[in-house]
């Protein structure tokens, strides 16, 4: 059967005093005390586990600092408690935080979309006023294509005529000015 009991006063002290071997006995004797105490208090096995290592770190860099030799077990429950308490906070923060929504788009892509909109726009300005009318009503309005001829006083024929060159036209701009900003091609 395994020693269930926590290291005794004197080693305590010993590692208090800067005992290298004493500070290494009192860091192996505490650690199943301490796992079992994280796995107590802890939400997963995982969480348990680092948290007793932070524990068992503790005690290797703080022993100093334990008051009495004879509070060692409690020490260390608060230690793993605190632990486990700041883990559990640090996801329950990260849970909370809102996720970027990949659905909406970044700051940096509105402003290239407004660029490439903008760039749109400019090439759609510089048509001709017949075929940037036709453009407008077909293609940005949604008209449908007698609506947009009777609107305009012309034939259906002659509409499609002039929307195929407003099309054309804005293609053949876009292209010669380069490719759309932001567009990695």
């Amino acid at each position: 059967m395994a020693d269930r009991s926590w290291p005794g006063e004197g080693l305590v002290l010993a590692a208090q005093r800067g005992d290298a071997g004493a500070t290494a006995e009192l860091v192996t004797g505490s650690h199943p005390h301490v796992r079992r105490f994280a796995h107590s208090l802890c939400a997963s096995p995982e969480d348990a586990e680092d948290a007793a290592q932070e524990a068992l770190i503790v005690l290797y860099r703080k022993i100093g600092m334990l008051r009495a030799s004879g509070a060692l077990a409690s020490w260390m429950f608060r230690v793993v408690r605190n632990e486990c308490l700041r883990r559990v906070r640090a996801r329950v923060r990260r849970a909370d935080a809102p996720a970027p929504d990949p659905g909406l788009p970044s700051a940096e892509d509105q402003v290239l979309e407004r660029l490439e909109a903008q760039w749109v726009v400019d090439a759609i300005l510089a048509l001709p006023a017949e075929q940037r009318r036709v453009l407008i009503m077909r293609d940005i309005q949604g008209q449908s294509g007698r609506r947009t001829a009777e609107a305009l006083g012309l034939s259906t024929a002659a509409m499609k005529s002039r929307l195929h060159r407003a099309r054309s036209t804005l293609r053949e701009r876009l292209a010669a000015a380069g490719p759309v900003p932001g567009d990695p091609s």
